[in-house]
């Protein structure tokens, strides 16, 4: 018997339903959450939102910051922050890559 491959992290295969399930939220949540750009989830042609792995880290994510008592105006500009740095980080990384070569 074969089995099917898992999807990869970004790979939008969740519906909202399950999305919430796996996070430990409602449904109306998440939508919630989209509505304030904290997550943007894929779209099926029909219009249905398909959320992923990457999806859902980031929904655990903002469960947490929430439960630590940030509002989703301070969850928003914190998720904003640490991708700023991420992205620091690898511009550094490209930086030293360069010079040692």
């Amino acid at each position: 018997m074969s089995t099917l491959p898992r999807p990869g992290p970004h790979q939008a295969v969740y519906v909202i339903s399950v999305a919430a399930e796996l996070a430990g939220m409602h449904p109306q949540t998440l939508r919630i959450y989209e509505r304030r750009g904290l997550v943007d989830p894929a779209r099926t042609t029909g219009g249905n939102r398909r959320y992923s792995e990457a999806d859902i880290a980031l929904l655990l994510r903002i469960a947490r910051l929430t439960e630590e008592g940030l509002n989703l105006a301070g969850v928003k500009r914190v998720l904003d922050l640490e991708l700023r740095v991420a992205e620091l980080e690898l511009e550094i990384a490209r930086r030293d890559t360069a010079a040692s070569a």
